[in-house]
């Protein structure tokens, strides 16, 4: 039986890689999203073309706007009339508005709109989708965030992408903590300076290697770790890790 996962900002950079890594697997029904249809739609074709005759499991495509609760919804009633739920979700979507900016120099909307995609549009979508989860007592939940935001690296620049993944990593301990005890597994991961659109094309790391740690966690077999931030499939060891009951 394939289990369904679903994968945010993935017309591009890592999102794109870890569609074609799970897809890959075998065993996986991959929901392939993006804001916009069209290059999403684009990065369909080209995979389904790319990986032709390599797996069985099918890539699907559905729009989603992660800061839009009505594009939640949509998303959440294709799941549902289709498969009941979803076993995997990667909160990969993010933006990076500030990448050289001061804390005092920023205006108030660069947080907010930073926090609005990079936050509270994961915890939306954990929301929707881990009740449906419980349902079935299986799920696994990835929450894609960045060594800039672990406390120590506190610094002074990129001050509200930091924030937003701060936070992030901070969701993710309470969401495990209030899963304890079910088969809900929930991480974050830093898949390190990654080649993308996002970063600079100097960057030490390719999207294959930044998503092979996304990956595995998204694949956890049952018993395994929640509320761990990881990178490189080893722990970050300044976050705590919480083993299932």
């Amino acid at each position: 039986m394939l289990r369904t996962a679903i994968v945010t900002g993935a017309n591009r950079g890592i999102g794109r890689e870890i569609v074609r890594q799970l897809a890959g697997l075998g065993g996986y029904r991959v929901i392939l999203t993006s804001r916009d249809e069209v290059k999403g739609r684009q990065a369909l074709a080209a995979l389904r073309q790319e990986m032709d005759g390599q797996t069985d499991a099918p890539i699907l495509y559905h729009q989603l706007d992660v800061t839009q609760p009505e594009s939640i919804q949509r998303l959440v009633d294709f799941v549902k009339d289709n498969y009941g739920f979803a076993d995997v979700l990667i909160n990969n979507a993010a933006i990076l508005i500030d990448p050289y900016g001061r804390i005092l120099e920023k205006p108030l909307e660069i947080y907010r709109a930073t926090l609005e995609t990079n936050t509270y549009s994961p915890l939306a979508m954990c929301q929707a989708f881990i009740p449906l989860m419980l349902e079935h007592n299986y799920g696994r939940v990835v929450n894609v965030s960045s060594g800039a935001g672990q406390i120590e690296n506190m610094v002074n620049d990129m001050p509200a992408y930091r924030l937003s993944k701060l936070a992030l990593n901070g969701l993710t301990l309470m969401l495990a903590d209030g899963l304890k005890g079910t088969n809900v597994l929930v991480n974050a991961v830093c898949p390190g300076w990654v080649r993308t659109e996002m970063t600079t094309p100097d960057a030490p790391r390719s999207v294959q290697e930044g998503a092979e740690g996304i990956v595995w966690l998204a694949t956890l077999p049952d018993g395994g770790p929640s509320g761990g931030f990881f990178r490189d499939k080893g722990l970050i060891m300044s976050n705590i890790l919480n083993q299932p009951d």
